[in-house]
């Protein structure tokens, strides 16, 4: 399983919005900012969205045979961190709570009452500035 650096755990960690990219059915990239938590026992970058925003779809259209690709980066003046890997939709109930627990407890209580999935990524590549390796 990938394990960051305790620089790059401690960076985040620490209460930054990031951006994710994700592409269109053409191909092209579509960049949004992002609040994300990190699982470090699973390997896994969670953000939470409505089921019918572009990100959504976009993660969607992966299969078995080409699941869909997916970068988060986060910057704070010369560090940066970025996470890249297979990015799935999930809108089981217990991983979407579970997902918007730890986003409470990084940034602050989400919005009640909004309908959200679960946008995984699971990390197969970092890439981070030099004083985070």
């Amino acid at each position: 399983m990938l394990r960051l650096t305790d620089h790059q755990l401690a960076f985040v960690t620490e209460r930054h919005l990031a951006t994710l990219t994700t592409l269109r059915a053409d191909g092209t990239p579509h960049v949004v900012p992002v609040a994300f938590t990190w699982d470090a026992g699973a390997g896994v970058a969670r953000t939470t969205t409505r089921p019918g925003t572009v990100k959504a779809r976009n993660a969607r259209r992966g299969g078995t045979d080409a699941p869909a690709r997916a970068a988060l980066c986060q910057v704070d003046g010369r560090r940066w961190l970025t996470l890249e890997g297979t990015m799935t939709v999930v809108d089981d109930a217990a991983e979407v709570e579970d997902a918007l627990r730890r986003y409470a407890e990084r940034y602050r209580p989400p919005t009640a009452g909004v309908e959200r999935v679960v946008l995984r990524l699971a990390v197969d590549r970092v890439m981070s500035s030099r004083d985070l390796v």
